[in-house]
């Protein structure tokens, strides 16, 4: 099967073009590099050194002996998507080529509107691209657990069926975004059911919940084969950012009393997750919708997990959380549908979390101390007022 991986350059994307690759399917990559644009803006770079794309691929090449095509453009150019969605005739597209940070969206007015725009226009280019080129192309969208926010009901998989006033209907399961990145995933997601609906097109919405990892069977052959490892209070996710801080010997800082849970996901899952997508794809017509997590934590318990593994004195301390959500609150998410298409789950475990000790030790000299911490305030712009 031939495979665009859009934001192929990235945390979740490289690894799942290889994955992909590596699988069988004829893979190409897609990016503008906004990702590496983002690391000199807020002076931090990944803890783990990454190689440009060029170098990956021909990595990729040396070591396989598999080809990964590359196209360098922006989504928000029509005419570039247009051209490369016509030339390279993929059957699937997988979608990561997005502002993936909440707090990012939340620095100010202007990263607000540059991450509801940039991921809002991109998506709708890409859907018209797939409706006039081929409405065949199944479409594997990278969502985030973090659309339905932290509702007192069980969470479904996208769906949800509805008794009101004696008559009953089945609809998208109601949105209580956290952040204007989530709020666009809840635009991105709204957009693309519409369009199966009025164009019959396929696709796979993976609400994903936090990922955590570095390495994946493919990206451990070779060190020019791996990929971004985030660490910073902006775009690292909270488990990778609590073992590099024990590493460092500074405390985990959870936000609030850190009864807020989150839905996790070991990386090497998450690229599986995206392959059984890919090789079982929607229905013209149907969006669909799966739950990408595999457990699910407090923040409180992940930093007592992080602390409980590592070799050495580790001191938990407690930050006004800089979000503005819920302390504590119910959350059981139904997350069955990628298990019945094959998913084997890695949960958290000790090797892993010692083997993330290690990969972050031989880095540490890397990192910026000054960016663990948080600095972005979701209700800054009234504070400032």
């Amino acid at each position: 099967m031939r495979v665009l991986v859009l934001g192929g350059d990235g945390y979740l994307g490289w690894p799942t073009a290889l994955h992909l690759s590596d699988k069988g399917h004829e893979v190409a990559v897609l990016d503008n590099f906004a990702r590496r644009q983002y690391d000199v803006e807020l002076g931090a770079e990944s803890l783990v050194p990454i190689e440009d794309l060029s170098t990956r691929t021909d990595a990729w090449h040396a070591v396989s002996g598999k080809r990964i095509e590359r196209y360098e453009g922006d989504l928000l150019d029509a005419e570039f998507l247009f051209g490369a969605v016509r030339e390279f005739r993929p059957s699937a597209i997988v979608h990561f080529a997005e502002q993936r940070s909440a707090p990012y969206s939340m620095i100010d007015r202007e990263h607000a509107v540059y991450t509801q725009h940039n991921n809002v226009v991109g998506n709708l280019n890409l859907l018209y691209a797939i409706a006039e080129i081929d409405p065949d192309i199944h479409l594997v969208k990278l969502g985030t657990m973090g659309e339905y926010g932290t509702p007192n009901i069980d969470i479904e998989e996208g769906w949800l069926e509805v008794e009101h006033n004696g008559r009953r209907d089945r609809m998208l399961y109601p949105k209580k975004p956290g952040s204007f990145y989530h709020l666009s995933k809840v635009h991105d997601s709204h957009n693309i059911e519409f369009a199966c609906r009025i164009w019959e097109l396929r696709a796979t919405d993976l609400n994903q919940g936090v990922v955590y990892g570095q390495q994946t069977p493919q990206t451990a052959l070779d060190p020019r084969l791996a990929t971004r490892f985030d660490y910073d209070a902006v775009f690292g996710t909270v488990l990778n950012r609590f073992v590099i801080q024990a590493v460092l010997g500074q405390p985990l800082t959870v936000y609030g009393k850190g009864g807020q849970t989150r839905g996790l996901i070991d990386i090497r899952d998450t690229v599986e997750c995206i392959r059984l997508a890919v090789e079982n794809p929607a229905e013209r017509g149907e969006f669909r919708v799966f739950n990408q997590m595999t457990e699910s934590m407090s923040v409180r318990r992940i930093a007592e997990v992080v602390a409980d593994r590592f070799p050495g004195p580790v001191q938990i301390e407690n930050l006004d959380n800089p979000r503005v959500e819920q302390p504590e609150h119910y959350y059981n998410v139904k997350h069955t549908g990628l298990i019945g298409l094959g998913l084997e789950p890695h949960l958290l475990s000790d090797t892993l979390i010692e083997s993330m000790f290690d990969i972050v030790g031989a880095n540490k000299h890397r990192v910026n101390d000054d960016r663990l911490r948080p600095t972005v305030r979701w209700r800054g712009a009234v504070e400032a007022s």
